[in-house]
């Protein structure tokens, strides 16, 4: 088949993560949060269906602006057919786009994944690079997508920010950066060495379950006493 462009990409910059100096009862404070957080879920995980490398990274390139449970659905007929770079190839962007219709921003993603297919089966033999800058090269894979999967498969620590880490950062008063790259570096900077493979999927369950954007349930909050934005919503 003929060989379809593979658009260019920008290099990313890297992030700086450098230690804050926080006082003893601050990081004391920090530890609690994610000590109950583990202690509700020891091993958190995302929510995608996937089966390898290859599935979690054309899953979480669809989830873009897109929830999971849309994803799975789509996924689910999806990968009966094409799991492998090779067969999403054969599949081509027409047959790809019925599969994933359903899914926001559907017609560019479909380009993506073809070109980004085309690359892995051309450039590394089918098989997906599990290093960020190779990630990063992909049509479609930015720094969050990239995040996501070498975090999943606990590869490198990262945290991908989206919109519940965003707002669960900034209510916990663990960030206050203005954009997901800031608030990325100042998480990776507070959060204990130990737990940072398990803090983006901690962050987004609460974000996604019990800190909603407009009405948090505080009152299920296993950590609302030491939430400095609680008082911002109790009695509403």
């Amino acid at each position: 088949m003929a060989k379809s462009p593979v658009p260019k990409k920008k290099p990313h910059k890297k992030l700086s993560s450098r230690k804050k100096s926080l006082a003893p009862a601050e990081q004391a404070r920090i530890a609690e949060i994610f000590r109950r957080f583990e202690e509700q879920e020891s091993d958190p995980r995302t929510e995608l269906d996937y089966a390898s490398p290859y599935e979690l990274v054309t899953a979480v390139a669809l989830s873009a602006q897109a929830t999971d449970v849309s994803v799975n659905k789509a996924t689910a007929k999806l990968f009966k057919v094409a799991d492998t770079p090779q067969k999403m190839l054969a599949l081509g962007e027409a047959g790809l786009k019925p599969f994933i219709s359903s899914i926001g921003l559907y017609n560019m993603k479909a380009k993506n994944l073809i070109a980004t297919a085309q690359i892995l089966v051309e450039q590394y033999g089918g098989e997906v690079p599990l290093t960020r800058e190779a990630l990063q090269a992909l049509p479609g894979v930015g720094r969050k997508t990239a995040s996501v999967v070498l975090n999943e498969l606990r590869i490198e620590p990262a945290i991908a920010v989206d919109t519940h880490v965003f707002r669960v950062a900034h209510r916990l008063g663990l960030a206050k950066g203005k954009t997901p790259d800031l608030v990325e570096a100042e998480l990776m900077a507070v959060i204990p060495d130990p737990l940072k493979t398990r803090a983006h999927h901690w962050l987004i369950l609460h974000g996604r379950y019990v800190c909603l954007a407009r009405r948090p349930k505080c009152e299920e909050c296993v950590v609302a006493d030491l939430c400095p934005s609680r008082k911002l919503f109790i009695g509403r």
